[in-house]
């Protein structure tokens, strides 16, 4: 059988483990047995830990107990991992990684203890969208990819967030087993066997300025109170009375992008919220958000998310909430 072990820890995302664990118990049932999944938890000690949403596992083997060699070796991710460094147990038991596994890799930030294990560096891999950011500052000869929801780069695997070790499990089923069965996999889960698009169609593009009354915040303030209009960089410079040579500078030093860049992104983010929204027509958001024609507003959602207007609409739209129980009548 194909050996598979997910390491956890205290403060784990219990989907970070339930996913990958389904993933494969699933396609056993569509593989003979020498094909089969055996899955494991691996942790410091066979005892209950608790889940950062305080579900109870139990490690099935110790790591001095799981000596051996496994097929598929992942690091499950868990809410603290960006800001604190794993026990060095853990992290001296995923250093011997590249050894033990045929592949190896993590699921969501468990990547932040791959890069304390010294696993990440020169090599491309993902984490979740939201610490993304601090992943390439903390382990900066890693090539981070913010966008992607999987990534392969030779024998290390690494997922974006949470339902994204789905994905990653998927692939990886994929490549030992084929597509055909795979898909059949994601059916029985009721999942899509490749998501369209990138991290990016989650992720809101813009954060709020540090200082509120900085010429950078008033003209953040500014491009949103008047998304439809036309702006330039000598409209932005004269609405906050610098040059425009000296508003590029400050702007890109202050944010790290430029007052286009900027632009381009607060009309995505309005655009968004005005797809999941409701119904107005597509022509209208492009119109109102400053995109011009559809044909625009399409090419810069495909070029920037990986999907369309309309299929972001159909992904994220705001449903009716469904109606509510009837308390029950007491004897």
């Amino acid at each position: 059988m194909r050996t598979v072990a997910i390491a956890i820890h205290d403060g784990v995302q219990a989907l970070d483990v339930a996913g990958p664990v389904d993933v494969f118990h699933e396609a056993n049932g569509y593989l003979p047995k020498a094909d089969q999944y055996q899955t494991v938890l691996v942790a410091a000690e066979r005892r209950p830990l608790r889940a950062s949403n305080r579900m109870q596992m139990l490690a099935d083997l110790a790591f001095e107990e799981a000596s051996g060699e496994f097929d598929i070796l992942l690091v499950a991710g868990g809410p603290d991992l960006p800001d604190t460094a794993p026990e060095p147990r853990f992290i001296e038991w995923i250093r011997t990684a590249p050894r033990r596994a045929g592949v190896y890799g993590s699921i969501c930030t468990g990547a932040f203890a791959l890069g304390h294990a010294g696993l990440i560096d020169q090599r491309r891999v993902t984490t979740h969208w939201q610490n993304a950011a601090k992943l390439a500052t903390r382990f900066p000869q890693a090539q981070v990819d913010p966008d992607a929801i999987y990534v392969c780069d030779d024998r290390l695997v690494t997922s974006a967030g949470v339902t994204a070790g789905i994905d990653l499990a998927l692939a990886l089923v994929g490549q030992n087993h084929g597509p055909q069965v795979a898909g059949m996999v994601a059916k029985r889960l009721v999942v899509v066997a490749q998501r369209q698009g990138g991290q990016s169609q989650f992720s809101p593009y813009l954060t709020a300025p540090a200082d509120a009354g900085s010429p950078g915040a008033r003209i953040q303030a500014h491009v949103m109170a008047h998304i439809g209009q036309r702006h330039t960089l000598e409209s932005l410079a004269a609405e906050v009375g610098m040059s425009p040579r000296n508003l590029a500078r400050y702007f890109v030093r202050e944010t790290g992008i430029t007052p286009y860049e900027f632009v381009q992104r607060a009309r995505i983010d309005a655009a968004r919220m005005m797809l999941e929204a409701g119904d107005r027509p597509l022509k209208t958001i492009a119109y109102d958000c400053g995109f011009g024609t559809v044909d625009r507003m399409r090419i810069v959602f495909s070029e920037r998310l990986g999907v369309t207007p309309a299929q972001y609409r159909a992904s994220f739209r705001q449903h009716a909430a469904p109606p509510a129980m009837a308390p029950r009548a007491r004897p």
